[in-house]
């Protein structure tokens, strides 16, 4: 974080003091990917395990910012940027600032911040009465002194105390790398990165005082002293993790990056499985359909039954408007990868598609497979509540819909579908006490909104 000037010392107690409530709407942005998802189970397993939490607990979750950074909010859910994805240079990087997370996730930081603002808040509504006290008393200028004096020693404590967590899960990451077997050289290289990235941006302090964090060169330092000492600190990442990691990389920078950006970094001459990758995307994005077949059908020359190569070209295919020939690669990643539900859905939206009344059971099928194995995706539902609503089913239909909206934070809407469907829902069914549970938390948040907008 930037030094802080005067002004912003003084507003910046009150915008922390809502930290906790703040950082949680930062994933709002969420992006989804199968491959992306299966490799951060991966690689962040042997550390999750180390800070002796529970793998089936625990999300690793991409946010879509170009921000080089990555947070945790309430809850065992580390969210990482798309930017600091890219900007790594392998997995061992990204390894370490998982480690760093997971630090502040055991430590339950996100919770104890509010102990930290309930102190500051103490000195600084102290100090402010004395301060009135004093202006009251005809000395302004005095207490105008105690009230900034308050508030600057408020912010002091405050910034001293979310520099202790961050400290605290730096050793803690540390201290994770090292029971899972990992090298502390990519934590050590991504601090580095910080360090350029606060040269380059004219941020560079001498003194961490009114800093959030501890200085990039404080925090190398004192890891690299526990690092180097540890067993694992020349030994290399797995080659299998590695490799999947430069394909998820280059994907996503394939993804998100402006198309002849792309192609610049990854030129049609670089042969590899990532640049396959990401020039795929690029000329999808770019409206160029047979060039990215062509990508797509390049990469499964190199390994025919990748699921995740199967979907890239039944995703291009179906964008394209071409579903119908969409299907076959689809069906057989579905069947190479019975448990990604995410691609199940992209087959089920294939199906619906066509517009073929005889493809709309297996939708149904796979939809509800997707659904049950992954009841997180808005899409899916919104999928099912199509093949539904075609069924002449309109009250599941609306079940489906207040699914959706209860996932995407729409509470009024989820609330009317909800409804609307447990008009048409025999009672005490499942479907029933479903649609009841989904009435009962959006009631209770469209009360809560409007009672916040009232005050």
């Amino acid at each position: 974080m930037r030094r802080l000037t005067s002004l912003a010392r003084l507003l910046m107690l009150t915008c922390l003091l809502a930290f906790a409530a703040a950082r949680p709407a930062a994933a709002q942005s969420i992006l989804r990917d199968s491959e992306t998802e299966r490799l951060f189970a991966d690689m962040s397993k042997p550390l999750i395990e180390a800070a002796q939490l529970d793998p089936k607990n625990v999300k690793i979750v991409l946010v879509s910012d170009p921000e080089i950074n990555a947070f945790v909010a309430q809850g065992q859910v580390v969210y990482i940027h798309t930017g600091l994805l890219t900007a790594a240079d392998n997995a061992n990087q990204v390894q370490g600032v998982i480690a760093h997370e997971l630090g502040h996730v055991a430590g339950g930081h996100s919770l104890r911040i509010y102990d930290g603002v309930r102190q500051a808040t103490v000195v600084s509504i102290l100090s402010m009465v004395l301060g009135g006290l004093a202006i009251a008393a005809g000395a302004g200028e005095a207490g105008m002194g105690v009230m900034a004096a308050g508030q600057q020693a408020a912010m002091g404590q405050l910034l001293a105390f979310t520099r202790t967590q961050e400290t605290s899960a730096d050793l803690a990451g540390a201290s994770y790398l090292s029971k899972a077997g990992f090298s502390g050289k990519g934590s050590i290289e991504f601090f580095k990165k910080l360090q350029n990235q606060e040269y380059r941006l004219a941020v560079y302090a001498t003194e961490s005082y009114d800093r959030t964090h501890p200085l990039s060169s404080e925090r190398i330092a004192s890891l690299k002293q526990v690092y180097e000492r540890d067993p694992a600190w020349n030994r290399p990442t797995d080659p299998q993790i590695e490799a999947r990691f430069q394909r998820v990389r280059a994907k996503l920078v394939g993804y998100i990056s402006e198309p002849q950006q792309v192609l610049q970094r990854y030129p049609e001459s670089d042969r590899s499985v990532p640049a396959h990758y990401a020039r795929a995307y690029a000329y999808h994005r770019l409206g160029y359909r047979d060039k990215a077949v062509e990508e797509a059908d390049s990469l499964l020359k190199t390994a025919p039954e990748d699921p995740y190569f199967l979907e890239l070209k039944g995703q291009v295919l179906l964008e394209s408007g071409k579903p119908q020939d969409a299907l076959p690669p689809l069906r057989e990643a579905v069947k190479n990868a019975p448990d990604a539900p995410m691609i199940a859905a992209m087959l089920g939206h294939a199906l619906i598609a066509t517009e073929k009344e005889e493809n709309f059971p297996e939708a149904e099928k796979v939809l509800k497979t997707a659904v049950n194995r992954d009841n997180d995706n808005p899409f899916a539902w919104y999928q099912l509540g199509i093949i539904y609503d075609r069924k002449g089913d309109p009250a599941r239909a609306a079940l489906a819909s207040a699914e959706r909206y209860n996932l995407q934070g729409e509470p009024k809407l989820a609330l009317v579908s909800a409804e609307m469907a447990l008009r048409g829902i025999p009672t005490g069914t499942p479907d029933y006490l479903r649609a009841q549970d989904i009435a009962m938390v959006s009631r209770t948040a469209v009360k809560k909104d409007k009672n916040r907008r009232d005050r």
